[in-house]
Formats: structure tokens, C-alpha cells, sequence
């Protein structure tokens, strides 16, 4: 292997061997547990800021902005991180509603875009970035959520999440879009009703299929994906399902679907604070409830070979007009043999004002509940690519971190905690590592995952109000050839970047 040393930028730079099966790398000796805010950039107020991606070869940021409305992407410039400016807006009110994801790569940006009416069909266009004219206008699936560059370029990828409209009258077949980029965008559009066979051995394993007519293909609802570095596998959460999909892209179908089961917070490991009103903040405690791991985002890494889901376990309940899940657990009807203690319980300051949902947990079916399932897991967790199991969970330890760190919500602890919502990875140095988002801590937590099955934190930095979107900028693509961490925040509009100290 050769070894280079250059100088630039006042930085020592070099190529060298990092994990026996990663290529050479571009390498910034920085301090991955360092990073420090180096600028603010404010674009709007609730709804601005939600998700940014970055283009290497022209040094712009672009960033979801649906602030008071006004569906567009704003453009900002990003040669000198520590003062970013604000060029230019993408108008997108000719191709239908709110943009929801984007993704970019090698001068082409692509954006999610879902229908005037959310039931209908969404829109992926891909835009040049250095003109920002449009290339490609590509039908989708019902609510495009999520969209992603496959490692190679050749695919871009939409997760459609499919939601029903409040009455449930429409409800669309979730789906996963698969576009390939050099056949003139061609689509395929892939459903999940072939596993519809195997719904009772996978609700046994953790699967949720529950919506209003229990119809398995429109109650799947995709939310975030990921794509192995060889560009031939991707994962797919299915976070209202509490699963993950596994999705071959050389044959364009769905090979698998992994329930994630259930996380048991009477284990004095996972003990959690479930009350708002106990006069405590991040009071912990074990208590006979579950929860439902949701997750939302997912990233992957690979090591020696084997792929590694890393999910950010959010929960999510649905809250239509026909179908309202989330209760509190003092209105509920409790079996006396499971809950002897069942009116303590449902005292305010104990489990009282924690919310579960009603569509599980009535084992005989006699109206009352004998086991109780709250939303989200307050942790990140990793998960085997290949079999679906889990590795490794964080347990308590997120909602322990922000609350020395001074940034737990107490007024969520009845809810979903901190609410893992973002996670992304990235290599900083000889480190590999995870960033998790906790949107109701409004700050990011920073791992060390260069052994993938045994995370070690680093650090908890403080973001703006409701970070959504969690973007890794690695040195090699850096302005400033060194590592940053884009933070956008969907009820502030505020766009943070942070940097790592040089050791």
C-alpha cells in the first residue's frame, strides 16, 4: 500500500489503511469527540429546516423548507461553513405538495415530493445543481417520504409511506420506488403484498398490521432507507409495523421482512421515567410496560463482511379520525391478575398519563388489558442485516446522557422520552461513528462504532429546536477538507454545523 503526505489547508493529510476492508481514505487527524458549532443559519420558522443534503462539487447545501406553506428548497452556499449564505430558493408548487427528503449525487439532486392530495401518487424530480434546472420528473408511490442515491448513483430510491386519509376511506398500498438513473429513470414500484401469507408468524415475531381493515399491503407503511456500499441491498423501516425490510436491487424485490419485537422496561437496564407528573425530571424506574421499537431513521456500516443496521427508535402512533391508538394508561381497563396493583398504577405520578396504544395488549380478548405497549424505545439499536436479530441496544443510556447534559424534556417522559428520530454515520479520523438525533432533547448524541455490536458514547451536543435531519459531510467532500455535522431543525428553522477539534 502506498502512503502519501500532503499539505493543505494548513492540515496534514494522508492516505492510509484503515479497517482491513475499507479502501484508502482521505485522512483529517481530528478529535471525534470534539465537535463544536461553528455557525447558525436561520431559513424560516416551524416546518423550515427539516432535511438538507450536501453536493460536494458545487459547495452548496440544499434544504427542505415548508415553512408557513411554501414548498421549495432552499439553496445555501457552503464554501466557508463558518458563514454560510443563503443563495437561492427551488420553487416546487408546480409539481404538488410539501417537498419531504432529499438526497444528491454528483450534480444531480433529487427531491421527494408528495401529491396535493397525500392519497394520490407522489413525484420524484431530479434537478441539475449547479443551474437547478430540472432533468427528470419521475411518478412514485403515495407519500414519498424518504428518498436516498444508492452508494453507486445507479438508483434512487423512495420509501412511500402510503398513509391513509383521517377517515380511512382512501388507504394506499405502501411502497418502495426504485429509479435507475441511467436507464433513462425507469421505475419500479414494489409492494408488500406477497408477504401477506406470512402475517400471522410475522405478527407473532413483532410485525403490526392494525390499521382499518387490516388489509397487509396498505397498512405497510415505509419510512427511512439505507443502502449497503455495494449498492446491491437495502433496508427499509417500516416504523408504524415495527419492522425492517431487506430489499435485493439487482433482482428488485423483497426478500425479507424483520419484526423487531418488543423492548421490556421492567429490566433494570431499560428502566425509564413515565410520568410528567411525578416531580422528577429523568426519573427512572422499571415498570410492566413494553416498548414498540418504531424506528425511524436507519443507517448501515459493515464489518468484516457482515452489514449493520443502526435504527433510531422513535415509535410513532397513528392518529386519524377512524382509528386513534394512543391512550393514556389510567383509561384503560387493567386485568386485575396482571396489574394486582392496577389503581397505583394509574395514578398520574406513577404510570397514569403514559401513553400506549389500545390495539395490543388484550392477550384473552375480554376487554381488558393484561399487557401494556408504549411507543419508541428512547434508544438507538443495531440490528444484523442479514438475519434481522439484534446486537445491541442503548437502553437507557440516551435519556441518562441528556439529562446530565441538562437537555432532558421532562414534559415528554410520558410520551416518548428524548424521541430518537435521526441517526447517520460517518468516519471521523480512525473512528467510525453514529450521530442520534433526539428530537425532544433538541441535540444530537455521538458514538463511537468502530466495533459495531459495542457502541461507545463520545458526546451529546446541543442542537436548535426539533432536529430533523442529521448530515455527515466527510472530510473528502468538506469545503474545508474537514469533517462537519449539518444539523437542521424543523420547528426553528435553524441550520447548525458543527466541526471536530485537530488532535
Amino acid at each position: 500500500m502506498n502512503f502519501k503526505t500532503m499539505l493543505a489547508a494548513g492540515l496534514l493529510l494522508t492516505f492510509t489503511a484503515c479497517d482491513k476492508n475499507d479502501s484508502e481514505d482521505f485522512f483529517v487527524n481530528e478529535d471525534a469527540a470534539t465537535f463544536q458549532l461553528v455557525s447558525t443559519t436561520n431559513i424560516g420558522g416551524a416546518g423550515a429546516a427539516e432535511i438538507s443534503t450536501y453536493d460536494a462539487s458545487t459547495k452548496k447545501l440544499f434544504v427542505v423548507n415548508n415553512s408557513a406553506g411554501d414548498n421549495k428548497i432552499d439553496v445555501i452556499d457552503m464554501q466557508n461553513p463558518s458563514a454560510p449564505v443563503k443563495i437561492h430558493s427551488i420553487g416546487l408548487g408546480a409539481y404538488g405538495g410539501f417537498v419531504n427528503s432529499l438526497d444528491v449525487f454528483e450534480g444531480k439532486l433529487a427531491a421527494a415530493i408528495e401529491a396535493i392530495i397525500k392519497t394520490d401518487n407522489g413525484k420524484v424530480v431530479v434537478f441539475n445543481t449547479t443551474n437547478y434546472a430540472e432533468i427528470k420528473v419521475i411518478t412514485v408511490g403515495a407519500l414519498p417520504d424518504m428518498i436516498t442515491f444508492s452508494k453507486d448513483g445507479k438508483y434512487i430510491l423512495t420509501a412511500n409511506e402510503g398513509e391513509p386519509n383521517s377517515t380511512y376511506s382512501i388507504d394506499p398500498v405502501g411502497t418502495v420506488s426504485i429509479i435507475e438513473v441511467n436507464n433513462n429513470y425507469a421505475v419500479t414500484t414494489l409492494d408488500f403484498g406477497g408477504f401477506a401469507a406470512q402475517e400471522a408468524t410475522l405478527k407473532a415475531q413483532g410485525l403490526r398490521i392494525f390499521g382499518v381493515g387490516n388489509n397487509f399491503a396498505k397498512d405497510i407503511e415505509p419510512e427511512y432507507i439505507t443502502v449497503a456500499a455495494d449498492s446491491k441491498t437495502a433496508w427499509v423501516s417500516l416504523q408504524e409495523n415495527n419492522a425492517i425490510a431487506k430489499i435485493n436491487l439487482t433482482s428488485k424485490t423483497i426478500s425479507h421482512i424483520f419484526p423487531l419485537g418488543f423492548k421490556d422496561y421492567n429490566i433494570a437496564a431499560n428502566s425509564i421515567d413515565v410520568s410528567d407528573s411525578d416531580g422528577a425530571s429523568a426519573n427512572p424506574g422499571t415498570w410492566p410496560v413494553k416498548g414498540i421499537y418504531m424506528p425511524d431513521a436507519i443507517a448501515v456500516t459493515e464489518k468484516n463482511g457482515t452489514p449493520y443496521l443502526f435504527t433510531a427508535n422513535e415509535g410513532d402512533a397513528r392518529e386519524y379520525s377512524a382509528l386513534t391508538e394512543a391512550k393514556r394508561v389510567k383509561s384503560l381497563s387493567l386485568d386485575a391478575t396482571a396489574f394486582p396493583n392496577a389503581a397505583t398504577l394509574k395514578q398520574d405520578a406513577q404510570m397514569g398519563r403514559l401513553n400506549v396504544t389500545n390495539t395490543m395488549g388484550d392477550t384473552d380478548n375480554d376487554g381488558d388489558f393484561d399487557e401494556l405497549y408504549s411507543f419508541g424505545a428512547r434508544s438507538f439499536s443495531v440490528w444484523n442485516g442479514n438475519s434481522g436479530t439484534m446486537v445491541f441496544d442503548s437502553k437507557n443510556e440516551l435519556d441518562a446522557k441528556a439529562s446530565i447534559a441538562g437537555f432532558y424534556d421532562d414534559g415528554r417522559s410520558d410520551d416518548k422520552s428524548v424521541e430518537p428520530e435521526g441517526i447517520t454515520i460517518g468516519k471521523v479520523g480512525h473512528k467510525t461513528l453514529a450521530f442520534v438525533g433526539l428530537e425532544r432533547a433538541d441535540a444530537v448524541a455521538i458514538y463511537d462504532i468502530s466495533n459495531p455490536t459495542l457502541p461507545v458514547f463520545l458526546q451529546i451536543i446541543q442542537t436548535g429546536d426539533a432536529p430533523e435531519g442529521i448530515l455527515f459531510v466527510p472530510a473528502e467532500k468538506s469545503p474545508t477538507q474537514r469533517s462537519l455535522l449539518v444539523v437542521s431543525s424543523e420547528n426553528d428553522g435553524n441550520i447548525k454545523i458543527y466541526q471536530p477539534n485537530l488532535l
